[in-house]
């Protein structure tokens, strides 16, 4: 039997459900069918989430949904990260001022801000039935067994029922098993010297560190001398808890893998001490935990999405962001090749984006690794990478290597790496590093746009179920979207190179257009002329006058000194340990 569709997605996790249902929501008329080999509910690790996720679950009409679900709101997370055994915290909303809210929340004020721990047993289900409810056609228990092509171009697919699948559209959201990309024979490469493995299983009753406000914790990430363990509550009664190492490491112990992963527990007084009187699941897993990305994320007519096109160390907690964010601009490109849009300007801009994106979390994840002290096996892997990017630790050596990356976000209106906005990444750097890392613009007060060599092209803006050609430049791998505030910084620097005059200008034009020139606006802008500055856009000059300073001490505060055992008995657990 043969069974025909517009887009065939293999995978029912939240990359292909996110992409199905953004189909149906859009362009109703396509017709999208979802094939799952295992039947749902089902665990799955990945389970901390960034808050650039609500966005996409608001739009998706998926919020309300996913919030009456109950799961554990996650305002930050707790770290024993980098060069002293201190306990510090990060924080999503500003100086970590959670307000006490009723739940089920909307999707606004603090909310925005914030992210979710969820049980994806849970989770995945939600998605799954939201996509099902929208008009896709999910297919449970339904495994690809064979992959027939003509070049670059699938055919068709078989399921495991012996039934063929024809469309014109294919998306691989198979996960890291990459159904698709390996038939399609596209190789994947692991641009780091990470080699780590995972283990992990869920426990019952488990103690919460902090309870702040209804419903808010933050997930720990504690390392040891030779790995870190993950303890994230995914429900009210219910915490995941993982540890990580590197493969060499645990090689040379001996021990079995739940053995290593028991002795790590038993090795952390403060996740032994929120563990008591806890039960396990007896879920036991592990599995290798390397960094990689797909050398291609499209063809003639199939695309890869989430952790078929890539994955970066979970110490970021990314995965599950880079996999919404995939699949929903996954979705928008097809359905704009379904209104006859340019197929190959469409699949360029989502490969070359989400390539990027993918590198920056490999990256950075790699700078957290180099930078703690903690970690001496670790630290050996890590050698040759510090040695060959000069990071030395130091706060601004790792600006300098993070930037080769672009600090141009994908998001075509701020500045960032790796979803961490620049004011975020000084504050990282201070804490990971001996010093606190200098401004590009400190010490100067003219800056200069330095066009040469880059050339003009259109990039692709995702938005409303349209994908929208964006003016910018493209020079070295860099690009400069000319979108949001980095436009009005650059149209400043077009009236003049004078950094008074040029912000007096983008002022002047706020307010002939009745728009507020907030001290947001002007964060954002500085964060813009960094981007720019670092990316290569800019060059800096200094001129008679007050120029601008090494340091910038932001309104907003991520990053505080862990100061649990100071909160009342009814916010923190008796079993806590630092």
């Amino acid at each position: 039997m043969t069974k025909t569709f517009d887009v065939a997605i293999v995978g029912g996790g939240p990359g292909g459900s996110t992409c199905a249902a953004f189909i149906k929501k859009y362009r109703p008329k396509m017709s999208v069918a979802i094939f799952e080999r295992e039947t749902f509910p089902r665990d799955h690790v990945g389970e901390s989430q960034l808050p650039a996720i609500g966005k996409i679950l608001h739009e998706l009409g998926a919020w309300e949904k996913i919030e009456a679900a109950n799961f554990p709101i996650k305002i930050g997370a707790t770290y024993r990260w980098g060069n002293t055994k201190d306990l510090w915290d990060f924080h999503f909303v500003p100086n970590g001022e959670f307000r006490n809210e009723p739940r089920p929340g909307h999707y606004a004020g603090q909310r925005m801000q914030t992210a979710l721990q969820v049980d994806r047993s849970v989770y995945d289900q939600i998605l799954l039935d939201h996509a099902r409810s929208l008009g896709v056609e999910v297919f449970e228990a339904t495994g690809i067994r064979a992959v027939s092509k003509e070049g670059d171009h699938i055919t068709t697919l078989e399921t495991d029922q012996g039934d063929l699948i024809s469309a014109k559209q294919f998306v691989d959201a198979s996960g890291h098993v990459g159904l698709l990309r390996r038939n399609m024979g596209v190789q994947t490469t692991e641009p780091t010297n990470l080699k780590n493995v995972a283990f992990w299983d869920y426990w019952t009753d488990a103690h919460w560190a902090v309870t702040i406000g209804t419903g808010g914790t933050r997930v720990q990430v504690m390392s040891l001398g030779y790995g870190w363990i993950w303890f994230i509550p995914i429900s009210p009664t219910r915490t995941s808890v993982g540890f990580i190492c590197p493969a060499e490491h645990y090689k040379s112990t001996g021990l079995k893998p739940e053995e290593i992963y028991l002795q790590a527990i038993k090795d952390d007084r403060r996740i032994s001490g929120l563990l008591s009187g806890a039960e396990r699941e007896e879920k036991f897993e592990s599995t290798k935990d390397w960094s990689f990305v797909a050398e291609r994320l499209t063809g003639e007519n199939w695309m890869l999405v989430g952790e078929s096109a890539g994955f970066a160390d979970p110490i970021l907690a990314a995965g599950m962001t880079l996999t919404h964010a995939s699949a929903r601009e996954a979705a928008f490109t097809l359905m704009e090749i379904d209104r006859g849009g340019d197929a190959k300007w469409l699949k360029s801009e989502y490969e070359s984006r989400n390539h990027r994106r993918i590198m920056q979390h490999i990256r950075f994840a790699d700078y957290w690794y180099t930078a703690n002290a903690h970690f001496s096996d670790l630290k050996e892997f890590t050698r040759t990478l510090a040695k060959d990017a000069g990071l030395e630790l130091s706060a601004d050596k790792a600006f300098q290597w993070l930037g080769t990356g672009g600090f141009v976000d994908d998001d075509l209106g701020g500045a960032s790496f790796a979803a961490y906005s620049i004011s975020s990444l000084h504050q990282i750097g201070s804490r990971l590093s001996a010093e606190a890392p200098t401004t590009a613009f400190g010490g100067y007060n003219g800056f200069v746009l330095n066009l040469d060599g880059a050339k003009k092209v259109d990039l692709a803006h995702y938005e409303n179920g349209r994908v929208t050609g964006v003016p910018g430049y493209e020079r070295n791998g860099k690009i400069l979207p000319l979108h949001g505030l980095r436009a009005w910084m650059v149209e400043g620097l077009k009236a003049s190179p004078r950094f008074a005059d040029s912000m007096g200008y983008i002022e002047h034009s706020f307010q002939v257009r009745g728009a507020a020139f907030s001290q947001a606006v002007i964060d954002g802008l500085l964060e813009s002329l960094e981007s720019l500055i670092r990316d290569g856009w800019v060059e800096c000059k200094t001129y008679k006058g007050d120029v601008l300073p090494d340091r910038v001490e932001g309104a907003n505060v991520n990053f505080q000194v862990n100061r649990d055992l100071e909160l009342p008995q009814s916010q923190r657990s008796p079993h806590l340990e630092n």
